[in-house]
């Protein structure tokens, strides 16, 4: 059986480090820095990290048939043309309440972009929202990341027992998915935000985004969005 290895590929200290999703063509993980206002996109040929800053939280990103990527904005669901860092707004909801904001965003297999402001559930065109960040593997299996806990657990979602658990070096993981050339590779998102000075001398990597290799088990790429 291989031996599981935790790698920090990102150390940039994100606030609250969300939505991973692997982009195939790009051979990269893009990433929502939610209230840092950014969206993160690390190159695994180069290693190196882009940022685009963005004029409000941004909680999901997803890929997008058409080139390109969506994003929820506030309350919009906008297009991201990296290459030109251009943000065009697609559709807006709730206008009439200027303080709200999507909570989380997915696409599901039909290429229907859901997110939710945790009172209500849009769709652009199976509702997933993911407070917990989820993924799943082709076994049928559900990988959560749990906030303060530290660790990634593998779950039977049918029995709720769970299979596994990878402790990271950090306590607020946020999410995860699978990524990397045949899709066995995992990345964990993580948060700082709430840590004081003592917390973080003690895990300097919050907010850094981790690689996890050698868990035996591959994932299902993300669906993108068709519109």
């Amino acid at each position: 059986m291989s031996s599981v290895k935790i790698e920090c590929v990102a150390s940039e200290g994100y606030r609250i480090g969300e939505s991973p999703v692997w982009d195939e063509k790009e051979s990269a993980l893009l990433c929502v820095d939610i209230t840092g206002r950014k969206v993160c996109r690390w190159s695994s040929v180069t290693k190196q990290i882009q940022a685009i800053s963005v004029d409000a939280p941004v909680s999901s990103v997803a890929l997008r048939k058409s080139g390109g990527y969506v994003i929820t904005l506030g309350t919009r669901f906008a297009a991201l043309k990296w290459n030109e860092q251009l943000v065009t707004t697609i559709t807006h909801v709730d206008k009439d309440k200027p303080n709200n904001r999507f909570n989380d965003g997915k696409v599901d297999p039909a290429g229907r972009y859901f997110a939710d402001n945790r009172r209500s559930i849009y769709k652009l065109e199976k509702e997933e929202s993911i407070p917990d960040g989820m993924c799943i593997d082709t076994e049928g299996k559900l990988w959560v990341a749990c906030y303060d806990g530290g660790r990634v657990i593998r779950l039977d979602p049918e029995t709720g027992k769970r299979l596994q658990t990878v402790k990271l070096p950090v306590d607020k993981t946020t999410s995860c998915c699978f990524g990397g050339k045949d899709y066995s590779e995992m990345y964990v998102t993580s948060a700082s935000d709430g840590m004081d000075k003592e917390w973080l001398s003690r895990q300097p990597q919050a907010g850094g985004v981790f690689k996890i290799t050698g868990l035996g088990v591959k994932g299902v790429p993300p669906y993108p969005f068709a519109g």
